[in-house]
C-alpha cells in the first residue's frame, strides 16, 4: 500500500492505495465522492471525467498514485459556494441537457474544461470536444444547447434535430 495525498475540491485528501488503484476508485470508494461515474473502464464513455491540475482527464485510466500532490476537482466541487448550481449545471437543467443523468457529471466536467480553454465555442467545436463522452439518452442536441447557453451564446440558432 502507498499513501497518496491530494487536494480534492479544495480540501486535503489522503488515503492508502494499491499500485493498481485507479483515481476513480479512490474518489468513489475511499473519499465517497460517487458523482464521478464508472461507465466502461476503457476510457470510451467519459462518465468518469474529473479535472487534475486544471486538465480534464478520464479518471478510469489514471492511477491514484499519479494524482499524488495534485489538485483534483470532481462534479461535487462544481456548485457555487452557496450550494446553488453553477452556470454550466444550471444550463444543463434549463436546456434539458440530461435524461437519465449517468453521463451528466462527465459532460459537465468536460464542458467546464472546454469553456475554460474556449469561452465561446461554436456548435461544431462543442460536438468535436464531446467526442469522448457518450450519452445514450439525449442525442447530444440539448447538451450542446446547454453548453452554448453556459457560454452566454444564443441557442435559438441551433436547428432542431
Amino acid at each position: 500500500m502507498t499513501k497518496v495525498s491530494m487536494t480534492v475540491n479544495g480540501k486535503p485528501a489522503t488515503g492508502d492505495v494499491e499500485g493498481r488503484t485507479l483515481l476513480v476508485q479512490f474518489l468513489r470508494d475511499q473519499l465517497e465522492l460517487t458523482g464521478t461515474h464508472v461507465g466502461c473502464d476503457t476510457s470510451q464513455c467519459g462518465a468518469c471525467v474529473v479535472h487534475v491540475d486544471g486538465k480534464a482527464v478520464k479518471s478510469c485510466t489514471m492511477l491514484a498514485m499519479e494524482a499524488d500532490g495534485a489538485q483534483v476537482s470532481t462534479i461535487e466541487g462544481q456548485a457555487n459556494a452557496d450550494g446553488s448550481l453553477n452556470v454550466i449545471q444550471q444550463a444543463f437543467q434549463d436546456h434539458h441537457g440530461l435524461q437519465c443523468g449517468f453521463c451528466t457529471p462527465g459532460m459537465v466536467m468536460s464542458a467546464a474544461a472546454l469553456l475554460k480553454d474556449n469561452p465561446t465555442p461554436s456548435e461544431a467545436e462543442i460536438r468535436d470536444y464531446l467526442e469522448g463522452n457518450i450519452c445514450r439518452c439525449t442525442g447530444y442536441h440539448n447538451i450542446v444547447k446547454a453548453i452554448l447557453a453556459a457560454s452566454g451564446q444564443d441557442v435559438t440558432a441551433i436547428a432542431a434535430e
